[in-house]
């Protein structure tokens, strides 16, 4: 068995699309009517049709997850970050864990949790 894909769910999905081809440098794959498949197995789905499918409202920043991404340049990540998109909302700013990792955590526009931090 292979773990495929992680859907996170988004209220306007081209907006999103758009966050993580510029911040991360993610790429369509597949748009798939309301699904959008990208690079590195992320995929995009309406929150319109994770609701008709669920049932149940979506909870965002739940906390319950995070995406986690690596980047060597840290400090040009912090840049493109703030200038890409001034309104972020730190969990935390630029910090140095006590095994000498540094790491940056923000909410995505629909609230989802990621780290980026250098290569352990």
């Amino acid at each position: 068995m292979k773990l495929k894909n992680v859907l996170i769910v988004v209220k306007d999905i081209d907006r999103s699309r758009a966050f993580y081809r510029d911040l991360f440098g993610l790429e369509l794959v597949a748009d798939l009517d309301g699904n959008m498949i990208l690079t590195e197995g992320l995929v995009l789905q309406d929150e319109r049709i994770w609701k008709s499918f669920l049932e149940r409202e979506i909870i965002p920043e739940n906390h319950a997850a995070e995406l986690y991404f690596e980047e060597a340049d840290i400090e040009g990540f912090v840049r493109r970050l703030e200038e890409y998109w001034p309104e972020v909302r730190y969990v935390n700013r630029l910090m140095t864990h006590s095994w000498g990792q540094r790491v940056v955590r923000f909410y995505d526009p629909d609230g989802h949790l990621i780290e980026v931090g250098t290569p352990v």
